[in-house]
């Protein structure tokens, strides 16, 4: 057991005896991890917590309150380490009585005093003016401990001042190891003391009976002379005068009297608010505390504040204290709210989310919160999705901006720069854009929304899950909320709550791939579908390596809701986005590589090589080879995923399309051999570098005769045949691409049909 979980030990307390009220310092061990862990406190049997003061583990100040018993043990208890023992023990005084008229130094409490006067008593025992040694002889104190005696004398006690006094525990208390001779004496002792009070009663009466007989010889010569006045009957007597003085000595003795008993009220009321607001000063000073420590950020002080007050004051019948507690209820009430706003607030992390849910469920607070904040992140997170689309579609730059074309370039990037792009983009693997390699192209606006699309559900969407996850497992909620049940009621509401959980992550995926479909697909929406998430009509269409980028980063999205636990059943619309996008890059590819093969007609130089063919072969080649390497990403099938080159439809769309490359290709090679003298633009021809059996230069007035042309033409179909369409077919098998037999076959057939 760690040292914070050991129970309380008191082993000094000092003072260690005064009067009630006296000002202590407890000092031990194990005391409390602090004053919310502080739950108990007794000395002499009294409650102490009112008035504690927790300043360590090890220090505790307090005030001794009026316990019954004169001495006893220090008792402290603590949610941490649970009831307490304690190795001293502290002895309570009687206070010291006084009368009304007599002065004090300090404030003596008058409300419970013994008149001597009147012999009456006022809250205590005439018995405890008497000695504290009745028996006259020296106390031996055995070791019969306290616990042991009250066990066996129930009801009863040794204070011989105690109206349940017993002289058996008196003296095994004070004298169970005494000499029977003491005892002896002792009992002769107290019959002198009866036999002195007794003659000392009587000795009152003798030495005042002259005083008695002098009164009594005034009165009767006082009555002779009125007697022999005989005018007692008229007014102006001695007799009326004498009446008049003395009931103006009684008018005068009571109205000075009158005068210190007002004062003695006005001392006792003052004393008895100021007892009062001292005792309970934590509960009139609580509103105020609450409102500074809710200015500070201190919740949890006032939750434990609350918690005492409502413990101590919740059902008091007090008029004060119900009308200060009210108070308390309604600050107590304005904090709820207060935490509840916070709660609701976007953004927010799951930390604080927790937290105030957490300060809710302690506080008791009506409803669920913790589903109402699952219910506000769900919309929040939606509204995202949706404003993200209505800040492009509103042409508000975002990110890398729109897109900045080079008006004397190319509108599109060659098949080169492209596969440049998708290896850099694959070599990334981040969501953060990497800019393209050539600078006068930027990211187009619907490749930014898509990626913003999955910041925000990346970003977003695992803290909406894990908040769900706490919400089911009950983690939630604090000690005080596992205490009063609040973890099963989460569970509760949590299994009845499921299915509409689900619903929210359906909504959430079913948007984001709407929002995607809106953006790259907007012919698999309907027209309402359209109205919600469409708006791209005047965008220009993606290419294959920016398709090939948007593929990656809605599988990172797919990879890290997958991560999340989410179930497979919410997750297929997502497949099925990616299937669709898969398909449609390799389609806009194809279209694109056969648009960039129709421009290699312009590309011909006309320079032969040893073998007799051009650079024309090997550029076509190329082209397809980059085309292949660029659909690698997109083709490759990840787990879940479909192969989609053994689609059918996919497999004959993509075969028709090789074939149509192939045969503008054999049409670059019809317009070349067809082409006159005026026809051929030499400005662009230049050396092969990268052939070294290129020829080293050319005569500035070379030009290739139309039988050289022809000749140059035939040798590269024959190159075609023998090598080329070979070469790619192995291509094509090697990246997966089934039915090549036919492509080459069409290929090669065509060809030698037009050459």
């Amino acid at each position: 057991m760690s040292r914070a979980h050991q129970p309380p030990l008191v082993t000094g307390i000092s003072p260690n005896e005064g009067t009630s009220w006296t000002k202590v310092t407890i000092r031990g061990e194990n005391l409390g991890t602090g004053p919310a862990d502080l739950v108990g406190l007794s000395i002499c049997g009294h409650n102490c917590l009112l008035t504690a003061e927790w300043m360590s583990a090890s220090k505790i100040v307090c005030h001794v309150g009026p316990a019954k018993d004169d001495k006893g043990e220090i008792i402290v208890s603590t949610k941490s380490g649970g009831h307490g023992t304690s190795t001293v023990s502290f002895k309570l005084l009687k206070a010291e009585k006084i009368g009304i008229l007599d002065q004090s130094a300090v404030w003596v409490d008058e409300m419970n005093y013994y008149d001597m006067r009147t012999d009456r008593n006022k809250g205590i025992s005439p018995l405890s003016l008497r000695p504290s040694n009745p028996l006259g002889i020296d106390v031996d104190k055995g070791k019969v401990p306290l616990k042991d005696l009250e066990a066996i004398f129930p009801g009863v006690s040794g204070d011989f001042t105690s109206e349940n006094f017993s002289a058996t525990w008196y003296l095994i208390e004070n004298h169970s190891v005494t000499s029977f001779d003491q005892l002896r004496m002792a009992a002769s002792n107290l019959k002198k003391q009866a036999t002195r009070k007794n003659e000392g009663s009587l000795a009152y009466v003798k030495g005042g009976l002259s005083t008695f007989f002098e009164a009594q010889d005034a009165l009767a010569a006082i009555h002779q002379r009125l007697e022999s006045d005989g005018t007692e009957k008229v007014e102006g007597s001695m007799t009326q005068r004498l009446e008049n003085v003395l009931n103006r000595a009684s008018d005068t003795a009571d109205t000075l009297f009158q005068e210190v008993l007002g004062r003695k009220d006005k001392a006792d009321s003052t004393r008895n608010a100021l007892n009062v607001l001292q005792r309970f000063k934590f509960l009139f000073n609580l509103p105020l505390n609450i409102e500074r420590n809710i200015h500070k950020g201190d919740y949890d002080v006032v939750i434990n504040d609350y918690e005492k007050a409502k413990s101590l004051f919740g059902n008091t019948e007090v008029p004060v204290f119900k009308k200060v507690y009210a108070e308390v209820e309604t600050r107590i009430g304005a904090l709820r709210s207060l935490l509840l706003d916070k709660l609701l607030e976007t953004p927010s992390t799951l930390h604080d989310q927790k937290r105030y849910i957490r300060y809710l469920s302690d506080l008791h607070a009506p409803g669920d919160p913790a589903w109402q904040c699952i219910y506000a992140q769900h919309k929040w997170i939606l509204g995202l999705m949706q404003n993200c689309k209505e800040e492009f579609i509103n042409d508000q730059r975002v990110g890398l901006g729109a897109i900045a074309l080079d008006l004397e370039g190319d509108p599109r990037p060659s098949a080169l720069s492209r596969i440049r792009d998708t290896a850099s983009l694959k070599r990334g693997c981040s969501l953060r854009t990497p800019r393209p390699s050539t600078r006068r192209y930027e990211m187009p606006q619907q490749v930014q929304f898509v990626e913003k699309l999955s910041d925000v559900v990346i970003g977003q969407l695992p803290n909406f899950w894990k908040l769900w996850i706490s919400y089911v497992n009950g983690s939630l909620f604090s000690e005080t909320g596992e205490k009063s049940g609040q973890v099963e009621k989460s569970k509760k509401n949590a299994r009845q709550r499921q299915n509409d959980f689900k619903k929210m992550i359906e909504e959430v995926t079913h948007r984001l791939v709407k929002l995607v479909r809106g953006a790259l697909l907007p012919s698999t929406l309907t027209e309402l579908e359209l109205r919600l998430y469409g708006g791209w009509e005047s965008k220009t269409e993606l290419t294959g390596p920016w398709l090939t980028h948007v593929i990656h980063t809605v599988r990172i999205i797919f990879e890290a809701l997958v991560a999340l636990e989410i179930p497979n059943d919410l997750l297929q619309v997502i497949q099925d986005l990616l299937l669709e996008l898969r398909h449609h890059c390799l389609l806009v590819t194809l279209h694109h590589t056969a648009e960039d093969v129709k421009r290699l007609a312009e590309k011909e130089d006309w320079v032969v090589d040893n073998e007799g063919i051009t650079s024309l072969p090997a550029q076509f080649e190329q082209c397809m080879v980059q085309m292949l390497q660029s659909l690698k990403e997109p083709m490759e099938t990840k787990p879940g995923e479909v192969n989609i080159l053994q689609l059918d439809q996919a497999q004959d769309q993509a075969s028709e399309l090789c074939v149509d490359i192939m045969r503008v290709f054999v049409n670059c090679l019809e317009q070349l051999s067809n082409k006159t003298d005026g026809d051929i633009d030499t400005s662009h021809i230049s050396v092969d570098l990268a052939s070294p059996d290129s020829f080293s230069g050319l005569q500035e007035d070379f030009c290739a005769t139309p039988e050289q042309r022809l000749l140059i033409i035939l040798s590269n179909c024959q190159y075609l045949e023998k090598h080329t369409f070979l070469n790619m077919a192995e291509h094509f098998e090697k990246h997966g691409f089934t039915g090549t037999d036919k492509i080459t076959q069409v290929s090669v057939c065509v060809a030698v049909y037009r050459c």
